[in-house]
């Protein structure tokens, strides 16, 4: 007969607290308990499921078994936080009340906020996913907490256990999410004309491309890499300036700095005045999807409508 193991609560949140903090220091801050206590809590639930959980580098790392664990601690926390706010009524309008009252009732109430961590890529953040946000605070007591990464890595951190949604260009489920597309944002390789009469004065060749100095958002960025074997069928290095911001990217191609893939949808009066030029007539789809995770849980769901409306004005359906 399989033993019952009945895991502890007060340690899963440790845990959880841990690799939020990275560090066993910050997480006693963030707790108001000792270090030792900290460690305490995490040693016994290691021994509990025998297994290591907690990688002792700086910062910690969950292993696997420990991202196991810190997916259902943060799971268990959202659930507890729902189940609280029902309870006292604070989790909607109560009968009678309108939209405004009960707006004023909620900020009112002393309850914790829900924290949502969700990944994102840095376009997505500056063009379409706050008013979302702001539309799910409205209306429930919860916080966010937004990682950015680049759109094909992001579901690594669902894996972890980091976070519980995702902007992803991935459309393979990570085990226990669900899956919805939400459009497409097309983007086109551009510089200022200037920049294509110093560099590709003769056009997008092989040989002056692989010096053109180019713009990436950052190391994991291929977008630029994928056009450029497009263009030439080669792969090729030119200088490359990583500039991790998406208004900084977009000024710095405006700059002269480098040539870069922009979304259409933010350069059309520049395309049509003259001011940004294609290198090529080509361009790049990206197909984005919101991932998370398949908790009965009315939080994600306010989440995810508000997600999918915002997707409409701010995507192409594709």
């Amino acid at each position: 007969m399989t033993r019952s193991v009945d895991l502890d609560p007060v340690a899963l949140r440790t845990l959880a607290a841990v690799i939020r903090a990275g560090t066993f220091d910050g997480a006693a801050q963030a707790l108001r308990v000792t270090p030792s206590a900290v460690s305490q809590r995490v040693r016994g639930l290691e021994r509990q499921v025998g297994r290591v959980l907690v990688l002792r580098t700086k910062p910690v790392e969950a292993t696997p078994a420990g991202q196991v664990l810190l997916r259902l601690a943060r799971q268990t926390d959202l659930l507890e936080q729902e189940a609280l706010a029902a309870l006292t009524g604070q989790g909607g309008a109560a009968a009678g009340e309108g939209p405004g009252e009960a707006r004023a009732r909620l900020a009112d109430a002393d309850l914790p906020h829900a924290e949502i961590p969700v990944v994102v890529n840095a376009d997505t953040l500056a063009a379409w996913l706050l008013p979302a946000l702001a539309e799910v605070q409205r209306s429930h007591r919860v916080t966010f907490e937004l990682l950015r990464e680049d759109e094909g890595h992001s579901t690594e951190l669902l894996r972890q256990g980091q976070v519980m949604a995702a902007v992803t260009s991935d459309p393979r489920p990570v085990q226990g999410c669900r899956v919805v597309r939400l459009g497409v944002l097309r983007y086109l390789p551009v510089a200022t004309p200037a920049f294509l009469a110093r560099w590709l004065p003769e056009g997008p060749r092989p040989a002056e491309l692989a010096r053109a100095p180019m713009i990436s958002y950052d190391r994991k960025d291929t977008q630029q890499e994928e056009m450029l074997r497009r263009l030439t069928r080669q792969r090729l290095a030119p200088p490359t300036s990583y500039i991790p911001s998406s208004h900084e990217f977009d000024e710095a191609v405006r700059l002269g700095i480098g040539w870069g893939m922009l979304p259409e949808a933010w350069i059309r009066a520049d395309l049509a005045s003259g001011r940004l030029v294609p290198l090529a007539d080509r361009y790049q789809d990206v197909t984005s999807y919101w991932q998370h995770w398949a908790l009965d849980s009315p939080l994600l769901d306010a989440l995810t409508a508000a997600v999918l409306r915002a997707a409409r004005h701010g995507l192409a359906p594709g």
